[in-house]
This record gives structure tokens, sequence and C-alpha cells, in this order.
């Protein structure tokens, strides 16, 4: 999905999934959405998540899970 916000600058994006990083003042956010999606996304489902983003143009985060056959079936 991308959004047509402020971006985010390349120095940041290296930081984006790491726990506690935020650019919020001190007290206004923990920096840990994106560290436990992070984790859950690559940790528990093999999957992976990307950021692309253009500064004063867009981000666009893209989760990348794998398959993992079909649906099970009901019998009955």
């Amino acid at each position: 999905m991308r959004d047509n916000g402020t971006g985010i600058p390349p120095e940041f994006r290296e930081k984006l999934f790491q726990p506690f990083f935020t650019t919020k003042p001190t007290g206004e956010g923990t920096g840990l959405g994106l560290s436990i999606s992070w984790d859950i996304v690559t940790q528990q489902h093999g999957g992976s998540i990307a950021v692309d983003s253009e500064v004063g143009q867009f981000t666009e985060f893209t989760v990348c899970l794998p398959r993992q056959g079909q649906a099970a079936r009901s019998s009955g």
C-alpha cells in the first residue's frame, strides 16, 4: 500500500524495524509497532517486509507471505 505522505528519510529506513526506534517526541511513541510486525511476518511466517519511500512523495510497505499449500478441507 502506498501513501501520499511526507516519506521516510534514508537514515531512518535502516532503523524502522528496530525495537524502540521512533521519530516521535519522548513519551509519545514506543517504537514497537513495526518491530513486532517484522517479527511476526518474518520469524513466525517466513515472509518479508520491504519499504520504499521518497521524501516528500510517498512511503510504500510490501508484505510477502509464503504460500503453504491449500486450505484444509473439511470432510463429512
